[in-house]
């Protein structure tokens, strides 16, 4: 525990996005020379992890620090280091990570003020906050997501039909737009039979009736071999490098990684406004921004891609070179370093905390 500067928790067991960002994040923060390591379940192994009995130890002070840093990214998780920082008086500092873009409850704001440092992951999810904050946006692993390099990242090797692959990842209901882009699809696929529509991702049981009438309206249409829904793939990398164009068509959104993802793999990408995609996308040059919601909008957003490919490879190269400078993970830890070493150096004191 004495090497231990800096604990993020994850007081969630089921995968989210919040869960994958500390996954990525903490071996790179260690490579920067941070003592960090994360508490709690649904984690894979060799993460460094406390275990609960930790917990007691946190009266002690890390190796040549005054406190250590409890980096809450939930609102239970905040709760716990307001716990332990003013009632057991443990000598911690709260860093909070906000990507939420609405009003939050009174109680959420209450336990923001008690934080010692706040990040929002946007602009936008900043723009809710009534306290100094720092917008460090996230990045996405160069490494695990890239251009196509093997046969195998070419779409011809996937068997499907077409020349050119359009996508739409994710969970597979209402809220990401799943049928948004599957009725833009059914209106534009007939007049450009080189492209094919892919959609992945889980169907959980209570939006199991939501895919069945989507896969119904196919079915009438007369596509359903040219969309096709392949479920939660072994590897969704190589999916994103079959791309020539990608639609991120979410109602709404807390910050939405899938993006960047495919600009990574160098997919044009077009999407709606929700979560962070308006501040990862530059308009005409790597993709198009519509409406949140905006079905119509979407589909003509889509319609020049499916026309002209070339414009697909050409945002899709724009969009590789515009990740690579913007969003490497890389850039993403060394910011949320920068804000360590700030609250580390002032004791950690939030003198407007009430």
């Amino acid at each position: 525990m004495s090497d231990v500067e800096v604990v993020a928790p994850n007081f969630k067991r089921q995968l989210s996005g919040v869960t994958s960002t500390i996954v990525q994040l903490i071996p790179l923060q260690r490579q920067l020379g941070l003592g960090i390591a994360t508490l709690g379940p649904g984690l894979p192994d060799g993460l460094p992890r406390l275990g609960w009995l930790s917990l007691f130890s946190f009266w002690r002070r890390p190796k040549g620090r005054d406190v250590r840093i409890w980096h809450a990214r939930r609102n239970n998780e905040m709760v716990a280091g307001v716990l332990m920082r003013d009632v057991l008086r443990m000598p911690l500092r709260l860093v909070f990570t906000s990507a939420a873009q609405r009003n939050h409850k009174p109680f959420t704001k209450w336990l923001i003020r008690r934080m010692d440092a706040v990040i929002a992951t946007s602009a936008r999810s900043g723009s809710y906050l009534e306290v100094p904050h720092t917008v460090i946006m996230h990045g996405v692993d160069m490494k695990r997501f890239h251009p196509p390099q093997m046969p195998e990242d070419d779409f011809s090797a996937s068997g499907l039909p077409g020349r050119y692959a359009i996508g739409c990842f994710g969970r597979v209901r209402h809220q990401k737009g799943t049928d948004l882009f599957v009725d833009a699809m059914i209106a534009l696929l007939p007049d450009h039979p080189d492209w094919t529509a892919i959609i992945t991702g889980r169907t959980t049981a209570e939006h199991k009736g939501f895919e069945d009438d989507l896969k119904a309206r196919i079915v009438v249409a007369g596509l359903e071999d040219r969309i096709l829904f392949l479920g939660e793939v072994p590897d969704i990398k190589v999916w994103y490098r079959r791309l020539s164009l990608y639609v991120a068509p979410s109602r709404n959104e807390g910050f939405g990684l899938t993006p960047l993802e495919a600009m990574a793999s160098r997919a044009a990408v077009v999407a709606s406004d929700a979560g962070a995609y308006a501040e990862m996308i530059e308009p005409g040059k790597t993709g198009v921004v519509v409406p949140a919601g905006d079905g119509a909008a979407l589909k003509e957003a889509i319609r020049p891609y499916l026309t002209d490919p070339d414009l697909a490879a050409i945002h899709g190269n724009n969009a590789l070179a515009h990740v690579r400078e913007n969003f490497p993970l890389e850039k993403e830890a060394a910011a949320i370093m920068d804000v360590y070493k700030r609250v580390f150096a002032s004791g950690g004191r939030n003198n407007g905390r009430k």
